[in-house]
C-alpha cells in the first residue's frame, strides 16, 4: 500500500535537517534553518506543537571528527503550569555537538558521539528537539505584564484560589506514627 501523503511530507520536511558532510571540505560551514509548526509536527511524541525558531549550525569538519556548534532563537508555544493556558515562551542558547568516526553508534556523553566511519550524512533534527526542550525554563508560567500583574487567565487563577488548603495529616499516616511512639 502506498504511504499517504501526510507521511510523505513527515519525511521530506525532516529530510532537510539531514546533513551530508562526505562532500565538505575540512573547516567551517554554515547553515541556517527556520523551525516552525512542521519540524514538531515530524517528531513522534513531541510534547511540543508550534513555535518559530532561527537555528545557525556551524559545522566544523575535521579529519577524524566533525563539531557542531548549534545558536537557537526564537519561541514556542506552551502550556502555562499555573491556568493552562498556551503562551509564547522565548527561547535562546547555544550547543555544541562532538561527531567522532569509529566502528559503530556510541553516545559518550551528552556532547560527544560516534558514528561509524561508513556514514556520510548526520541528522540534526533529533538533537535540536532535544537542545529546544531543555532551553526551555522548568516553571512555565505567564510573564507578567509591565505592571507587574499576572497575565494567567484570571477565571483560573480565582478559582483555584478558592480550594482550601487541606493542612491537617493524613489519617493513614497518624496510625504509623503511633506505631513509632
Amino acid at each position: 500500500m502506498p504511504p499517504k501523503f501526510w507521511e510523505v511530507i513527515k519525511v521530506d520536511y525532516l529530510k532537510d535537517f539531514i546533513i551530508p558532510f562526505r562532500g565538505l571540505k575540512a573547516g567551517v560551514h554554515q547553515f541556517d534553518y527556520v523551525i516552525d509548526n512542521r519540524f514538531f509536527d515530524s517528531i513522534e511524541y513531541a510534547e511540543l506543537s508550534k513555535g518559530d525558531i532561527k537555528v545557525s549550525i556551524e559545522l566544523t569538519q575535521q579529519e577524524r571528527m566533525l563539531i557542531f556548534d548549534f545558536n537557537i532563537e526564537g519561541y514556542v508555544e506552551v502550556s502555562c503550569d499555573r491556568c493552562l493556558g498556551k503562551f509564547n515562551q522565548e527561547i535562546a542558547g547555544s550547543a555544541k555537538l562532538i561527531v567522532k568516526f569509529g566502528e559503530d553508534w556510541v553516545e559518550e556523553s551528552d556532547e560527544v558521539i560516534v558514528i561509524p566511519e561508513a556514514e556520510h550524512q548526520f541528522d540534526v533534527s533529533k538533537y535540536l528537539y532535544e537542545y529546544i526542550v531543555l532551553l526551555l525554563p522548568m516553571r512555565r508560567i505567564h510573564p507578567d505584564d509591565e505592571n507587574g500583574a499576572t497575565t494567567c487567565d484570571e477565571d483560573i487563577v480565582k478559582r483555584l484560589g478558592h480550594h482550601p488548603v487541606n493542612s491537617g495529616t493524613d489519617p493513614r499516616w497518624d496510625v504509623l506514627l503511633k506505631l513509632k511512639k
